[in-house]
């Protein structure tokens, strides 16, 4: 069976999907990685994988993990795990995370939700970044654990349609924008760039800070500064 990095380079090339890598050398090496990044398509998680040059666990929405042949795809071939149904989301996404991070296995978010995967959006547009993966990080029992933000810049793709928005309400019905007409978008990329921002390490005090009165600021901190850097190289990415 082929590795979730081998699948996502066959799909690249079956697509032939051409990716432009920048500043790979902020990747930090023999650390726990938590990687963060904008979202818009099916292709983001593979896109990274690739840019990346290992394997990367993804938090993904639910649903993906009850819609048959998505299911297979996303966590047979990808290795994603999917979130619990609303009410355990949080608790399950803390726990698998850090057992993935403890091990030293890169694991990936994408903080925008699912909004973005369901609307059409411009390729230099970004939305709000939910601040799960701030607490996760701040209260994660791992040393030497990076958070790294990247941006993923389409530079030329096709817009398609895959599925009515409705159906996927039978696969989750607590997720409110199913709960609509319309279809759910398909991005292509042709060409796009993956761009590095710096990392941003998690020490001690901010850990500290996280315990106490300030916990509400270091979490927003942590949560701008990603939101803030990838939308710059988002920018940068685009001309």
């Amino acid at each position: 069976m082929k590795s979730p990095l081998e699948i996502s380079r066959w799909l690249l090339a079956a697509l032939s999907t051409k990716i432009f890598r920048y500043y790979e050398d902020r990747i930090p090496q023999d650390a726990s990685v938590l990687v963060v990044s904008n979202h818009r398509s099916f292709m983001d998680a593979p896109v990274l994988m690739a840019a990346l040059s290992s394997p990367i666990r993804f938090a993904c929405h639910h649903y993906m993990g009850q819609v048959p042949i998505m299911r297979e795809i996303v966590t047979g071939q990808l290795g994603c795990f999917p979130l619990e149904a609303n009410l355990h989301r949080q608790q399950s996404f803390f726990h698998q995370a850090q057992i993935l991070l403890q091990s030293k296995q890169l694991v990936g978010v994408f903080p925008e939700g699912t909004e973005p995967m369901v609307k059409f959006t411009q390729p230099s547009s970004m939305g709000e970044f939910q601040r799960g993966f701030a607490h996760l990080a701040l209260r994660s029992q791992v040393p030497d654990l990076a958070v790294l933000p990247i941006a993923i810049a389409s530079l030329e793709e096709v817009n398609t349609s895959a599925v009515p928005l409705r159906l996927l309400s039978l696969f989750d019905p607590s997720e409110p924008l199913f709960n609509q007409s319309g279809w759910h978008p398909l991005v292509t990329y042709r060409r796009v760039a993956v761009l590095i921002g710096e990392p941003y390490w998690i020490k001690s005090h901010q850990k500290e800070k996280y315990q106490g009165k300030q916990a509400k600021t270091v979490v927003t901190e942590l949560t701008q500064h990603c939101h803030s850097e990838i939308s710059q190289l988002l920018r940068e990415g685009s001309y």
